[in-house]
Formats: C-alpha cells, structure tokens, sequence
C-alpha cells in the first residue's frame, strides 16, 4: 500500500499528460487526423513499398515511385529486429500527434525527476516545455521525425545526469534506452543538437570534477555512458548502417562532380554557405521568444476585419469575403527568413522564471545551461553573425551537413523551462535568505519590464517595420496598402509587448505574494501552472487547432487521381512519369500514382539531382528518353493536367553499338550532351577492368524486360554474339546485384548513372535483385544488442531482488 501511495502521484501525473495531450488535439477523438503537409509528401513517396508490403507480405528496399529509383531505408522502411521502434511505439500509445506531445511531457518529467526536483515542480516544467510554441509548430506541419527526436532529448539527458549521480544498472539502462530511442527517431540533425548540449555539459562537469579533486568519478561515469552509447547504436545497426550507406550516394554525399551546370566550382563537400544559412534568425528576431509576434509573427497571420489592411483590401475595390480571405493570411512577417510559419516563442512567464534563476541558481547547473543557450541562440543567427557560423562549419564536424540553423534553438526551447523550474526551486530553499530571493525579483522585473518598456515607448524609433517581400506588395498592392500592413504590424507588436508585460507582472506578483507569506507554496506552483498555459496555450492554437484537423480519409487518401492519372495508368508496361504540373522535384504526387521520376525527399538520389541540374530542368528530351520517361503530365489553362506520350523513349533497356571512355565525373555528365545515348554508352575510366570491347551491335539482338517487381527485374536477352546491354535503372552498387542465367556478373555505371553490363552470346536470363547486405549485417548487430540489453535488465531484477531479501 505504500509503495503505491508512493506512486500515485506519477500515476496522476501520466493521466494529466493523456488528458492534456488530448485535449490539445481533441479531433483525433472525433477520428480526425492533423492535416500535415510534408506527412501528405511523405505518403506519396512511401506509397508504392506500402502497397508492396500489403500485397506480398515482404518487405521492398527499393522504390522505383521516386526520382527514378532509390532505397527506402528513409521511406519508413520495416528492419529485421527493430525492437526500439516495437517500444517506441509502445510509448507513442495515443494518436497522432497527441502521442509527440505527450512524449515531449514524460521525457521532461523524467529528467526533473532525474535532478531530484519533486512531481509537482517536474509537472509544472513539463507544460513549460511540451507547450513551447516551436514544438507544437513543427507538429501542425508534419515535421513528425524532428519532434519525435526533440520529444526524447530530454529523456537522453536524465539518463546522462543519472549516471553521473549514481552509477547503477538503473541509470545505465535509463541512458542505454533513451539514447536507443533518441537515435530510433530518425533525425539525426536534432540528435546532432543534442549532441552539441552534451558536450557542453560534459565540459561543465569535468571543471567542477576538477575543482572537486573527483576526476576518477567523472571518467568512471563517461565510461558507462560509452558503453550506454555503444548499445545504444548497435540496437539501431541497421538503421544506422543503411542511413550511412545511402548518404554518400544522395546530396548529402559525393557524386564527384566538381562543377556546376554554368561550369563554376561547386562545393568540395558538404553544403553550401548560403544554403545552410538560409533559415537565419534575425539577431533582433530573438526577442521571438519573449514577445510572440515581435517580428509579425509567421508569414500568414489573422489579423481579422477590423483591421487595417482589411479596410485598404476593401478601398482597393474587393469584396467583403475577398478582403475577410485576405485579412486571414496577411505578410505580417518582416523578419530575416524566406518563410516562418510562427514565431518560436518560449513564454514571456517562462522567460522570466529562467532570468530570476539566473541570480539564484550557481555551480554546474547554471553554466551548462546558459552556455548552451547562448551558444545555440548566436548560431541561429547564421549569416546574421557570420564568423562563428563560418567558423562551425569549417572546422566542427560534420555542421556542414545540415540546413535550417535556426532549427538549432531546440537547445533553447529545453534549457530555458529547465533552468525557469530550477529558479523556482531555489525560490522554495530555506538555505537562500528572504533578502536575496527579494533582490532577484527586483533585479528580474526591472529587467524584463525595462525591455519591454523601452519596446514599447521607442518602437518607431528603433524599427522601420518593413520586410524583406514588401517590395512585392508595394508594386501590386500600393503605397496605401503598405502603409496598412505597416500599421498592423505595429498594433500586434505593440499589443504583444502589452501581452508580456501583463504576464511578468502577474509572475512578479506571485513571487511577491509568496515571499511576503501571502501565497503558500502550492497554490504559487498551481498559479504557474495556470500562468504558463494562459501563456502559451493562446499562441500555439493561434497557429496549430482544430482547423487543421481533417477527415482521416483525406490524409489516408491525400491525393485524388486524375484523368490524366488514369489515362497513363492503362499502360501496364514499366516505364516513367514526369509530372510537370508542378514542381517535379518537390512534390510526392506524381511518385503515389507511378513510377516517377521527381519526388520529395530531403537527400534526393545525387546523381539523380546532377542530371536534373545539368538536363532536366532545360527540358532536355535525350535525357529523358534515356530516363525511360513515356509520359508527361502537363499542365493547362483551364487546370486540368492532362497526360502525353513520349514515344521516343527509349525503353527499359537497349544495346549499343560501341563505348566512350571518360575520365571522370565531370567529363561523364558533360558528354551526355553531345552523345547519341542509344548507340554510346558513357563509362567512366574507373570500371575499365569490369567491362569487355569485344562486342558489336548486331540487328537481330533483342533484350526486353519481362517481370518486374521494385527489387527484382528479370530480362529475355536473346543474340548471336556478345552484346553490351544499358538499363534504364538507377546504378545503386551497395545492394543491386547482377545475375545471368542465375550465376552473378559484373555490372557498371554508365551515362553518369544508370546500369550497363556486357552479355555474352545466346538465350539468356539476366536478373536484377536489391539484396542490401547491410539489412542482414545490421539486422544481426540489432539482435544480439536485444539480446545483451535483455540479460542487463534480467540481472538488474535479480540483484534488485536479492538486496530486498
């Protein structure tokens, strides 16, 4: 009964979680589903092995639905063994996105708890976190993999704390699993972020280690954590394995060409400057996180009909509906970024909790937690404070590999609630003296009141409201209109400067109130609890609510065939799709319906992306007929697309008459200009041992593709002598092997990235088959990592159970 007792108050804890997760998004009761648009991308790509699953009950590696032909190890593949994602998905019980969000609160809960914070305080920081603006954002747009590895950072970092405090099988398999998890989420842009917190960390613990005289411990402890670690990756092997195997051959890779379409040097490795500075945040931009809408808010706000630009709309001649329609998605944004679908606001009460701890909280705790936010809020900045950007990505490894920097304040969006409910901690602590709690409340809200102030009494001084687009709105709307836009983008600053000044004089108020014996503890803990969901709550249903909720057939079905779609669909021969009613590369809709040759992927296939480059966005037809590309999908004036033939395609495979060497990359995507591609084949020197000249186009030859599955084509090769075969397939040598009349052979690149091998005389079967060995390889590791972190746990109840007798 006690051991219950003890328990209850967690066990509240987790049904106050179920029911604010679901409260937030109550239509997924109604069966309703979040509609997210990079979800709806995401089912479009991942269409075709879904349907092979369903269909086979096998698993496919490969797709040939986008850009050509890629491995779906980044498509939702299913692993052999992937006793992580069993439990991951045994935690994410509640459905989607209640589940992230409700993942976002245990982890944090845990690692109050962790750090020997009381439920209530854990509770009460756990709101302050899930609801942070940025991290429900992310979820309205379907940024799913990017919350789910943001929801188990703070899980990662109790079980690291854990170990630090108490090395025992307990914390170790704390750590062993929630790093398992962390890696598991599958975004490795964000466990890099976390990775950065951690080093931070580790920093601060090794100084006071040091000035403790307990070195031993602390690299007693960094032991465990290796060795945590270590599990941890091999229990995602073959996640791991195959993300690495396919990142050296998509963009994030080497392709080795060195030159761009206009024949300028392109980056040697990595991403470029202004690419991954292209999400910089603006350096004035941060007091986002303070004042919601400082900046505008996100490029479409609400601004209602009351507002200025609804009247200059309806001056302009508009209607009421047209200018309510307006009114409802207006550029109030004029920060520093191409796009901003909210601000990344933290909370002004939270906010200010985190600067009251800054006076009250000292040792460790404190620098690792303010030096990582400094740390990640001036690398947000990107372009906007170029020397250390420049600086990170030259020298730290592996920064150079990801885009959206500013993304990097996920560091903010944990430590700051962190350190706010350990300031209030220190607030409850009888060893700090009335006086000095009383001095840190002064010198908070003289602080955060005096910014405020100076916002709002000096804001036509400091700011000119104008955004980086106006010149847009200014040349098709009028000086009128802009004056409008001007004028509300002022009245929601202002107004939100009002917004936060309210809420740090109630926060002041309370602390106050309970400092002077007015307020007892627990009902100032209830006040927070109340001021931090007034706070955010308000904000985050300003850009994420029930509006964006549909029925779950729309995201079950996101995209409705069309005539053209079912014109193209008769053909049941294999071949390609290029629908260019839109943006080929960026959208998964044609890649839901047919084997097309665009898509939307965040590493698209490198070569793939060079010849787009290079040929397919000039409309080069010779490349598209090599890419077995039959149909088009183009668009017309009255905005239905319409299909069309190609009948110059040149089929699934074709033998040719002779081979051009190349000596490289460059001169390979070059030559494919000036090359009659159904009679050369273009090889790069490098395959030179693995191909044979002896061969010679005889007219009688034939070659025809006669079954085909995404990882098993079967060809009928039928000629007298020995011929030189190309394949209109992707060139992908890790998993693809080669086989004639059932004995393995030798393929090689050719045309910069489709296959080719040389057959000899007579009948012959020629088999293509995706047989990734990293799938066994890595489904082997991820077994015996089960294996190992079963018999921990079996261990750790025994001895548990023998210290009880």
């Amino acid at each position: 009964m006690d051991q219950f007792k003890k328990f209850l108050p967690h066990l509240l804890v987790l049904a106050g979680f179920v029911i604010l997760s679901l409260f937030y998004f109550s239509p997924v009761l109604q069966g309703k589903q979040i509609f997210q648009s990079d979800i709806v991308q995401y089912i479009g790509m991942s269409k075709q092995q879904n349907d092979f699953r369903e269909q086979t009950g096998e698993e496919t590696y490969w797709t040939d639905a986008a850009f050509g032909g890629m491995p779906t190890f980044q498509l939702g593949a299913k692993f052999p063994h992937n006793y992580v994602k069993n439990l991951d998905l045994a935690l994410r019980f509640l459905p989607r996105p209640a589940d992230y969000l409700f993942l976002y609160f245990i982890g944090f809960y845990i690692l109050l708890l962790c750090m020997r914070l009381n439920w209530k305080l854990a509770f009460l920081g756990s709101l302050a976190f899930g609801f942070s603006t940025y991290l429900i954002i992310i979820l309205g747009v379907g940024h799913n993999a990017k919350a789910h590895a943001i929801a188990y950072m703070p899980l990662v970092l109790a079980g690291i704390i854990a170990v630090f405090r108490n090395r025992n099988m307990w914390s170790f398999l704390l750590l062993t699993v929630a790093m398992a998890l962390e890696i598991q989420a599958n975004h490795f842009q964000m466990t890099y972020y976390l990775l950065l917190l951690v080093v931070i960390l580790g920093v601060a613990y090794l100084v006071d280690a040091f000035r403790k005289g307990m070195i031993p411990n602390f690299f007693k402890s960094i032991g465990v954590m290796v060795v945590a670690v270590v599990i941890a990756i091999a229990a995602n092997a073959t996640l791991l394995l195959s993300t690495q195997e396919y990142t050296a051959h998509s963009t994030r890779g080497k392709t080795g060409l060195t030159i761009n379409p206009d024949g300028t040097t392109k980056e040697a490795s990595g991403l470029s400057f202004d690419y991954i500075t292209q999400y910089s945040y603006g350096i004035w931009e941060s007091f986002d996180l303070f004042i919601p809408r400082f900046m505008g808010g996100g490029n479409s706000e609400n601004v209602g009909t009351d507002s200025n630009i609804y009247n200059a709309i309806i001056k302009m001649g508009a209607s009421p509906a047209q200018a309510t329609d307006f009114a409802k998605n207006a550029p109030l944004y004029w920060g520093d970024q191409p796009i901003v679908a909210a601000p990344a606001y933290i909370g002004a009460s939270v906010i200010f909790l985190f600067i009251f701890a800054l006076f009250l909280v000292r040792g460790r705790l404190k620098w690792w937690i303010v030096g990582a936010s400094i740390l990640a809020l001036m690398l947000s900045w990107g372009k906007n404070f170029s020397f250390l950007t420049e600086f990170f990505i030259e020298y730290v490894p592996l920064y150079n590999k990801f885009r959206a920097i500013s993304s990097i304040q996920v560091i903010i969006e944990l430590c700051v609630p962190l350190m706010a409910i350990f300031g209030l901690s220190r607030l409850f602590s009888e060893k700090l003296q009335k006086e000095e709690k009383l001095d840190a409340l002064k010198w908070t809200g003289i602080i955060t009141g005096g910014i405020l102030l100076l916002f709002l009494l000096f804001k036509s001084i400091l700011f000119d409201f104008a955004g980086a687009s106006d010149s847009y709105y200014r040349e098709n709307f009028g000086l009128d209109f802009m004056r409008a836009l001007k004028d509300d983008r002022k009245a929601v600053f202002t107004n939100d400067i009002l917004r936060s000044l309210l809420l740090v004089g109630f926060a002041v108020a309370g602390i106050w109130a309970y400092l002077n014996n007015k307020l007892k503890k627990d009902f100032l803990i209830a006040g927070f609890a109340i001021l931090f969901l007034a706070d955010l709550l308000p904000v985050d249903f300003r850009y994420v609510n029930k509006e964006d909720f549909v029925n779950a057939r729309v995201m079950n079905q996101p995209y409705q065939q069309t005539q053209a779609d079912a014109q193209i669909l008769q053909d049941n021969s294999h071949y390609r799709v290029f629908d260019v009613s839109g943006d080929p590369f960026n959208s998964g809709r044609a890649s839901y319906f047919h084997n097309a040759l665009g898509g939307y992927h965040a590493a698209k296939p490198g070569r793939m992306q060079d010849i787009y480059d290079f040929y397919i966005s000039q409309n080069d037809m010779d490349i598209l007929n090599m890419l077995n590309v039959k149909y088009f999908i183009i668009p017309t004036q009255d905005g239905a697309p319409q299909a069309q033939q190609n009948p110059e395609a040149f089929g699934n495979a074709w033998l040719v008459n002779k081979i051009q060497w190349v000596p490289d990359a460059n001169t390979a995507i070059q030559s494919l200009k000036e090359t009659d591609l159904q009679k050369v084949a273009v090889i790069e020197s490098d395959f030179k041992p693995e191909v044979s000249e002896n061969f010679s186009k005889e007219n009688t030859a034939s070659i025809q593709l006669e079954t085909y599955q995404p990882d098993h084509l079967t060809y009928r090769f039928q000629a007298n002598s020995p011929q030189f075969a190309v394949f209109s397939e992707t060139y992908y040598q890790p998993g693809w092997n080669a086989y004639i009349d059932g004995n393995p052979a030798s393929h090689v690149r050719v045309d910069y990235l489709l296959r080719g091998m040389n057959i000899p005389a007579g009948d012959h079967t020629i088999e293509f088959k995706f047989e990734p060995a990293v799938i066994q390889t890595g489904g082997t590791i991820t077994m015996i990592s089960a294996i190992l972190i079963g018999l921990i746990l079996l261990g750790g109840i025994g001895l548990e159970l023998k210290k009880r007798r």
